[in-house]
C-alpha cells in the first residue's frame, strides 16, 4: 500500500526568470545545493522527458550514510514552471512542480510544492528526509540566485 504527501515552500531570489529556471531544471547544477547529492550524470531521456538524469544522494541510516541511485526526469522545463519526476525502487516517487513569477521589485518568487509517494513500512523515513533536504536545499537557493545581495550597489 502506498502512501503519499506534500509539502511546499516559496524562495524569493533578486535575479531573472531565466536564472532561476535554468538552475531549477538542471540538477546538475544543484550538486553543492542538496544536501543529499552526491552525485549527478545527464542519461538519455525516458519518452515524454525533456531531460533525465541519474542522480545519487546519500542517505543515513543511524551512523551509516548510504548512497541510493535514482532516476529523475525534468517533464517541463519552462521560464515559469518546471515540473520534475523522480523514482526510486520500490515503488517510490517524488514530483517536484515548481512555480516561477517576476515581482515588480526585481526579484522571483519561486513556488515548490513536492508530492512523495512510497510503500508504507518507507514512508515516514523517505518522507522527513525528502522535506529536511527540501527545506535546507530552500535556504541555500537564493544565496546562489541572487545577483545583487540586500544591501549592494544595485539596490
Amino acid at each position: 500500500m502506498l502512501r503519499r504527501s506534500s509539502f511546499s515552500y516559496t524562495v524569493q531570489a533578486r535575479c531573472s526568470l531565466a536564472e532561476a529556471a535554468a538552475l531549477l531544471a538542471d540538477p546538475t547544477r544543484q550538486e553543492d545545493l542538496h544536501p543529499l547529492i552526491v552525485r549527478v550524470r545527464r542519461v538519455p531521456p525516458r519518452a515524454g522527458a525533456r531531460a533525465s538524469y541519474d542522480i545519487t544522494d546519500r542517505l543515513a541510516a543511524g551512523p551509516v550514510r548510504l548512497p541510493i541511485t535514482y532516476r529523475a526526469d525534468v517533464l517541463v522545463d519552462d521560464a515559469d514552471e518546471i515540473v520534475t519526476v523522480a523514482r526510486q525502487w520500490p515503488a517510490t516517487t517524488v514530483r517536484n512542480h515548481t512555480r516561477l513569477r517576476a515581482e515588480p521589485d526585481g526579484m522571483v518568487r519561486i513556488e515548490v510544492e513536492i508530492t512523495l509517494a512510497a510503500p508504507a513500512p518507507l514512508f515516514g523515513y523517505a518522507f522527513r528526509q525528502a522535506r529536511a533536504a527540501h527545506l535546507k536545499l530552500a535556504a541555500r537557493l537564493a544565496t546562489a540566485l541572487d545577483t545583487s545581495p540586500p544591501g549592494s550597489p544595485a539596490d
